[in-house]
């Protein structure tokens, strides 16, 4: 694993005040950021009054290592309070930190949700969870959390993955590893874009687990868009076994160069990470929890972006396992 820096975007004072006293006058006029229509319309219409400042610091991911880090914003560690116990125990732990998330969002795209994960919100809240330490999801700690596309599984994916720090004390890496980065043969590279195994359901979706009404559909694990390689990957999930030695040696040498490639990003309070969700693979290092309030605490907002070319077409007839995509469309 790499420790290159990630790429930083500063926000200037003026453009970070205006991201933060527009979150602010947004929840004390609802007083919640709890997901309803009415807020998110909102938030969409003071996002679109942005400057050409602020907004050039949301512009789409530009380099090849498909990801940037977003400085300039403060979190008051005091006045958040401890971090939940769960994501169902946050309530609106940190909202305007969730509104702050929601304006960029509507910046970049479209905010995205989903009915079956975390009740519907469109900001989740990343907290190491009691039970849950050594599952491959946001509420585990003591394991790697292995690389992987968010919602890889889904047709109806992000394009963008944010994730707001808003305590890290113990400085808990993220990793990012980027195809554009990765350095594979021709053979491997044919035989990967090939539809020939499943991404099923992580943990995070309960019932799409017991999706039994089509069979899972085969996909390619990379894909050239026009702009360049695109992957959509998650290992912990997807049931390399079952394929061909051939493919299994290439779908492991992919694991490997993606593993070469990655960086470590640990983040500061107020610091968001931003990810092109079609390039890079994140993951998390493993961690000591002591469910005593201090733990780390990210945000999490997913983005689609209208219009966007990176996928095979055939996604498109996927039946998802059931599972719906909630797409906050401005107005």
């Amino acid at each position: 694993m790499s420790t290159a820096a990630a790429p930083v975007r500063t926000l200037d004072p003026h453009s970070a005040h205006q991201l933060r006293e527009t979150a602010e006058k947004i929840l004390a006029e609802f007083g919640t950021s709890a997901t309803s229509p009415r807020l998110l319309e909102r938030i969409a219409q003071a996002a679109a009054r942005f400057d050409s400042r602020l907004l050039h610091h949301c512009r789409p991911v530009d380099t090849a290592d498909g990801l940037f880090v977003l400085r300039g914003l403060d979190v008051d560690d005091q006045a958040v309070g401890p971090t939940p116990a769960s994501w169902a125990d946050a309530g609106d732990s940190g909202a305007v930190h969730d509104i702050t998330l929601l304006l960029l969002a509507c910046a970049m795209g479209n905010p995205l949700a989903w009915e079956g994960q975390q009740d519907g919100r469109f900001v989740h809240n990343i907290v190491p969870s009691p039970g849950h330490e050594a599952e491959q999801t946001g509420a585990s700690s003591a394991v790697l959390l292995s690389p992987h596309t968010e919602d890889a599984f889904h047709p109806g994916r992000a394009h963008l993955l944010m994730l707001g720090c808003v305590r890290n004390h113990d400085r808990v890496a993220t990793t990012a590893a980027s195809v554009r980065k990765v350095q594979l043969s021709d053979k491997d590279l044919d035989l990967l874009a090939r539809p020939v195994l499943p991404i099923l359901p992580d943990d995070a979706y309960a019932a799409a687990q017991g999706y039994a009404d089509q069979p899972p559909p085969a996909v390619p694990a990379l894909f050239a868009a026009d702009d360049g390689l695109t992957l959509r990957f998650d290992p912990a999930y997807t049931p390399v076994e079952r394929a061909v030695a051939p493919y299994r040696a290439a779908y492991r040498r992919l694991e490997a160069e993606l593993a070469r490639a990655s960086v470590a990003v640990s983040l500061a309070p107020g610091e968001i990470l931003v990810v092109d969700n079609d390039l890079v693979v994140h993951g998390r290092v493993p961690f000591q929890a002591r469910y005593d309030g201090t733990d780390r605490w990210l945000k999490r907002a997913s983005v689609r972006v209208p219009g966007r070319r990176t996928r095979p077409p055939a996604e498109a007839a996927e039946h998802g396992y059931g599972q719906s995509a909630l797409e906050a469309r401005a107005r």
